[in-house]
């Protein structure tokens, strides 16, 4: 406890319809996990609703501690694991693409606001959160970054000179964009000598086809697990040994501090 962190990645499908089917779905990913060795569940961008769903995330958005939240701090507590989901979150007037993390109680440990909003569907229907979002689970100091956060260096960068050692990234990658998870993550991952976990939608939703692609990328760049375009649950295993070994090798958080600054 506190070196090693076991995780499963949940590549869930992109057509189950409305808050309750996909709490249904959890239900069952989370009994085909009991009897394994599993600290932590991550699961997709807006998991709870669905991404592209239009106006429909103003019915299905919920607080933080709205009545899915309960449900899922329940399963969390029985199944003696954390879980990570994407929700839409009600904040007064304002809705947010935000991704909670609860423990293996039940209990909240964070909260995370999507930062960076592409055009289209989600600039139109959601508000951008403000700061970066970091937490201990069992020991590993980890991060949330929500799909197109986790598209710049800068937001890595910035987490990995806090001391995080895991980036946990829900997204809703489209099928057009399978770069991002066959090179730019391993390359976030790379750089800055952390895990990266990231978790997809499959399949089809409302005309838009997703990309698949989830995987589990160690300190070192290398994928150690990696799913296709189909339903899948990914496990790994991450240590804070691995992180240590990883950036005094290649210690390129210290050594960016060494470069000049640019003239003119």
């Amino acid at each position: 406890m506190g070196n090693i962190l076991n995780i499963a990645v949940a590549q869930s499908p992109a057509d189950l319809v409305g808050p309750q089917a996909r709490l249904d779905w959890l239900a069952g990913c989370l009994a085909r996990l009991d009897g394994q060795e599993v600290d932590l569940l991550l699961l997709p961008e807006l998991f709870l609703t669905g991404y592209n769903i239009g106006d429909r995330v103003a019915d299905w958005a919920e607080p933080l501690d709205g009545p899915s939240a309960k449900v899922i701090a329940d399963l969390a507590y029985r199944h003696n694991i954390a879980i990570h989901y994407g929700f839409a979150e009600r904040a007064g007037d304002r809705i947010h693409n935000a991704a909670a993390c609860v423990d293996r109680n039940g209990n909240l440990l964070a909260n995370h606001r999507k930062l960076l909003l592409p055009p289209g569907f989600e600039g139109d229907h959601f508000h951008p959160g403000t700061g970066y979002t970091l937490f201990e689970i069992d020991g590993i100091k980890a991060a949330t970054l929500i799909c197109y956060d986790a598209e710049f260096p800068e937001t890595f960068r910035a987490v990995a000179e806090a001391g995080v050692e895991l980036v946990l990234v829900p997204t809703a990658l489209g099928a057009q964009w399978g770069v991002v998870a066959n090179a730019v993550i391993p390359a976030r991952a790379f750089e800055n000598g952390i895990y990266v976990c990231y978790a997809n939608s499959c399949g089809h939703e409302n005309g838009m086809d997703f990309f698949g692609g989830s995987c589990i990328i160690a300190p070192n760049g290398q994928a150690l697990a990696r799913a296709g375009n189909g339903e899948e649950l990914l496990c790994a295993q991450a240590s804070k040994a691995a992180v240590s070994a990883a950036q005094a090798r290649l210690p390129y958080l210290a050594d960016r501090l060494r470069l000049p600054k640019p003239s003119g």
